[in-house]
């Protein structure tokens, strides 16, 4: 199941197509008040928080003569406002507590994490030498999409209508219903997400899809691992679908298969918070896995039938963390500020799938993931993540994938950054359900959608990006791309596919950074040209999507 984020605000183009031209104008900076000691300062001198006072900031702000037009003034009036008590609920600190400037950090982070709401700071108003009293200042977004959605990818078209809602009411629930035609099918979609149930931290969330080759429904209700110092968790998920899966070699479907999935999992987690710098999490839960096949009539497989699978399994689980983030801009989005974690994060879990719980095997099940990131001063940085998951069964190593992924950011000038990442996965005995792809979707931009398919895969990206300070119409922040890919795949895949070898492309892109809109962070407009492939691909691959990502 995918849920992807999407650019869709029409009612804001219609305001910006409407509004008099704005020329750039600075953001108000929320720094440090004069005369008010440092953070570290005040935890020092053992200060304690007094009065919290919450200022929800609209969408725009008309103290601002580039906002202060009727149809901005419109649209704070037709947009309903986050509410104070949701924002208070997300704190992780309290009048009468102590101040300790890694909470207040960490609940800055927290809000910000929130789709609707554009920024968030927290800071000092007035110190007496022994109370401090705090301001937590946030800024919404344009919520409310009742519209058409388009993207283009790989040569291949996607669009929906819907109407959604990310902040239903002010309460930061999100709603949606919509039907939309995508690359495998098309449906009818109903979800329903509420990140803070009853007022508590515990998600509670439903999914519903009628498509035309089936249907899908999932319910979730957990308490997760919501802050650093947080020492239990706890939840279920459920997942039940049924749908046909379409086989690809060399960007086109070569055929199809019916696949029944139920999925259960309930887990506990326990954790002593955070201790000098760092968080150790176990969790332990159990879960159930089955998979049944069947061929679709009137279709071809386009390779075997997939093996059915039935696994139940407990397992055990840790984590760890290093409470080491930074605040960044222009990193992965523009003009906004990204929660950068430059610490380590690592962790796994291991079950057994029996066939005296009910598994149709023995098998032993693992996963694991490492990431961590490094600052080399100047503005240069490295981030590193790889995964791994599989099971060994009495034959061996089975659908095993180990992936890798390293990104490496350095400033070259006052507007430029250079920018290059290198992924990449192999596998070891792959179900028959699964495929390892290389296209448009992963980022080889010059060539269609799943263009080639192996038992392992790499890809090269280059970019040289550049950020102005052009802001029209106070929505988009613009920024522009020049940018190289290379990529192949190995092996022979599923469908008896194998590799063309390596593909290049290259090509140049706008971006548009929504500071306004809480679907999608970043618009990509991609002009993207093959340099190798055959005559069945296009001169020329235009790439219109919207990604958390630069």
């Amino acid at each position: 199941m995918k849920f992807v984020r999407r650019c869709g605000f029409p009612f804001l183009l219609l305001v910006a197509l409407a509004a008099s031209p704005a020329h750039a104008a600075k953001e108000v900076m929320h720094g440090w008040p004069a005369g008010i000691p440092s953070g570290a300062e005040l935890e020092a001198a053992g200060a304690v928080i007094g009065e919290i006072h919450v200022t929800i900031g609209d969408i725009f702000d008309p103290s601002i003569p580039s906002e202060d037009h009727w149809l901005y003034r419109t649209a704070n009036k037709l947009h309903i406002n986050t509410r104070q008590s949701v924002v208070r609920d997300q704190l992780l600190f309290k009048s009468g507590e102590p101040y300790v400037q890694r909470v207040v950090q960490e609940s800055e982070r927290i809000l910000r994490d929130n789709d609707y709401l554009y920024d968030a700071w927290v800071r000092p108003v007035s110190y007496d030498g022994k109370t401090v009293d705090l301001e937590v200042r946030t800024r919404d977004t344009w919520t409310l999409n009742p519209g058409i959605n388009y993207s283009r990818q790989g040569g291949q078209n996607s669009s929906s209508v819907e109407l959604e809602e990310k902040n239903l009411l002010g309460n930061g629930q999100r709603l949606s219903f919509g039907w939309s035609n995508g690359v495998d099918r098309t449906s009818l979609d109903f979800e329903f997400f509420d990140p803070h149930f009853l007022s508590t931290w515990t998600r509670f969330g439903v999914v519903y899809s009628d498509a035309d080759d089936g249907s899908t429904k999932a319910f979730r209700l957990d308490r997760p691992f919501y802050a650093l110092d947080t020492q239990h968790a706890g939840g279920v998920y459920l997942f039940d679908s049924i749908r046909n899966e379409p086989r690809y070699a060399y960007g086109k479907n070569v055929g199809e298969y019916e696949q029944d999935e139920q999925f259960a999992e309930a887990y506990g987690g326990w954790s002593q918070g955070w201790d000098n710098g760092w968080v150790r999490r176990w969790t332990a839960g159990a879960t159930y896995q089955q998979k049944q096949f069947a061929e679709v009539v009137g279709s071809s497989l386009g390779g075997p039938l997939p093996e059915d699978i039935e696994l139940a399994y407990p397992w055990l689980g840790f984590d760890l963390i290093e409470d080491v983030f930074q605040e960044r801009t222009n990193q992965d989005q523009i003009g906004r500020t990204e929660d950068v974690l430059l610490g380590l994060r690592a962790g796994g879990r291991i079950g057994y799938a029996s066939e005296s719980l009910g598994s149709d095997r023995d098998a032993l099940m693992l996963r694991a993931y490492a990431q961590n990131g490094w600052d080399f001063g100047r503005e240069r940085s490295l981030f590193v993540t790889t995964t791994a998951t599989g099971r060994v069964e009495s034959d061996g190593l089975r659908n095993a994938v180990l992936a890798a992924e390293t990104r490496f950011y350095a400033r070259t000038s006052e507007n430029t950054k250079f920018f290059a990442t290198v992924n990449g996965a192999v596998t070891e005995e792959l179900d028959a359900d699964q495929q390892l792809v290389l296209g448009g979707e992963e980022g080889l931009r010059g060539y269609p959608l799943r263009y080639q398919a192996g038992t392992s895969r790499a890809l090269l990206t280059l970019e040289e990006r550049y950020y102005t300070d052009w802001y029209p119409f106070r929505l988009f922040r613009v920024a522009g791309a020049a940018f190289f890919d290379m990529g192949r795949t190995w092996g022979t895949d599923v469908t008896g596919a194998t590799s063309d070898g390596l593909l290049k492309d290259v090509g140049i892109g706008l971006r548009l950074g929504s500071s306004r809109s809480a679907f999608g962070n970043v618009i990509h407009i991609d002009l993207a040209f093959p340099l190798d492939g055959g005559d069945d691909i296009d001169t020329v691959q235009i790439v219109v999507e919207t990604k958390v990502r630069f």
